[in-house]
């Protein structure tokens, strides 16, 4: 693990940066707009503007990136990104700080495409699988950093936003400083929805779902917080106990999910998933209740991810992997511009605790999906001897991301079937 940190420091610090900058901006904006007066309805608009811009991005950056190059792409994205971050304590309207999100998500995606590519480039065949959980880790912490310095910063000022746009304009840096030249790129094509559907119901479905509970994390934990009554410290703490949870969880859940049928553990997960957002629905008033309920959806809600894409792989020809990968994360990126605005609508409606009941509906939807679909495809010996290993995949990831991740998967099949 140390050798691959030091051979890829450079991304790692950057990255770590990039992701204190992000996981601050998403917090700052839920709690400043609740203090400036938006509707959850604005909020939620505002939240969903940055899924839209991502998933626009992984469409158009790669056109981007062929025309004029990774390091251009990757610095004028990052000028933009600091730009934006700077100004939205001067622009304090929800029209605003909707465009913005829109560029930042843009601006994101092609930074972790950019980021990612180079990555998959500076491994060899034996690190790749490392490298990818180092730079899982390095997102994480990163994002959970932010909220320790938001517990210890004014919300309704400037300072924070402006530590945020620095750690944006500084992640840069190492990279673009890097003696390594930016890869060649290129991109796979994306698979139609509905051969994705015949591919893998459960992984479709799954994955929609899926979009709108890391929505719901992402964009609208910081509204409910604020909502719910609890201080800007517990809110942070609320917040990286979603992504402690997502990180301590990812590995236990892989070692499971290369020994036993991966629709058990993706059923079970699920249900553990809607269970724990369940007891927070139901016991509304309870900090160390929200904490736990925060880091058990976190916990079972992040690997799912990874193990969804893992069983659809179980069923697809190593040629179509890439495609697919690429279509699953559009189907995700479609429930994540919708997760806010559903959300924010539940909590206006039912109350605050229309957070809790929206995650709790999409983990055991998924679930009861699972269970369904196991009736209607057994699993057979030769399905089993096909399936592939789990690799911890980020829901932040890009397609290159995930691309890696498949390389892993085909490496560690021709290690199976030609050991040394």
């Amino acid at each position: 693990m140390l050798q691959v940190f030091t051979g890829s420091w450079a991304l790692f610090i950057g990255m770590f940066m990039l992701m204190v900058g992000n996981g601050l901006q998403g917090t700052l904006l839920g709690l400043r707009g609740d203090q400036e007066g938006f509707s959850t309805l604005a909020l939620s608009i505002v939240m969903s503007a940055y899924f839209l811009g991502f998933l626009f991005s992984s469409r158009y950056t790669p056109e981007l990136i062929r025309r004029v190059g990774h390091v251009r792409v990757f610095a004028a994205m990052g000028s933009l990104i600091s730009a934006v971050l700077i100004s939205y304590p001067i622009l304090l309207e929800p029209w605003a700080w909707t465009i913005g999100r829109v560029v930042i998500g843009f601006c994101f995606c092609g930074v972790y495409i950019t980021a990612e590519s180079w990555l998959n480039d500076a491994s060899s065949n034996d690190t790749r699988g490392k490298a990818l959980s180092v730079y899982m880790i390095v997102q994480m912490a990163g994002i959970v950093f932010a909220q320790w310095i938001v517990s210890r910063g004014d919300v309704a000022g400037y300072t924070l936003f402006i530590i945020s746009s620095v750690m944006v304009s500084l992640a840069f840096a190492p990279v673009l400083l890097s003696a390594r030249p930016m890869p060649a790129f290129a991109t796979t094509k994306r698979m139609k929805i509905k051969d994705l559907v015949a591919a893998s119901p459960l992984a479709c479905f799954g994955m929609f779902m899926l979009g709108g509970v890391f929505a719901a994390q992402f964009g609208m934990s910081a509204v409910y917080g604020n909502r719910v009554g609890l201080t800007v410290g517990e809110i942070s703490f609320f917040i990286s106990a979603i992504y402690i949870g997502a990180l301590v969880a990812q590995y236990p859940i892989g070692w499971l999910s290369d020994r036993i049928d991966r629709r058990f553990l993706i059923i079970g997960v699920a249900f553990v998933g809607g269970i724990g957002s369940l007891a927070a629905f139901f016991i509304t008033d309870n900090f160390a209740v929200i904490v736990f309920s925060g880091a058990i959806v976190g916990g079972m809600s992040n690997p799912l991810y990874a193990l969804l894409l893992a069983y659809a792989n179980d069923y697809l020809d190593r040629d179509d992997m890439a495609a697919a990968s690429g279509g699953f994360l559009f189907v995700n990126g479609l429930g994540a511009i919708a997760g806010p605005l559903i959300v924010g609508r539940m909590m206006d409606v039912i109350g605050i605790s229309g957070y809790w009941l929206f995650t709790a509906v999409l983990m055991l939807a998924i679930g009861g999906y699972g269970l369904y679909r196991m009736t209607q495809r057994s699993r057979t010996a030769f399905d089993d001897a096909n399936a592939v290993h789990y690799v911890p995949v980020s829901a932040a990831a890009t397609a290159v991301a995930t691309e890696v991740a498949l390389e892993v998967y085909i490496e560690a099949g021709d290690e199976e079937e030609n050991p040394a």
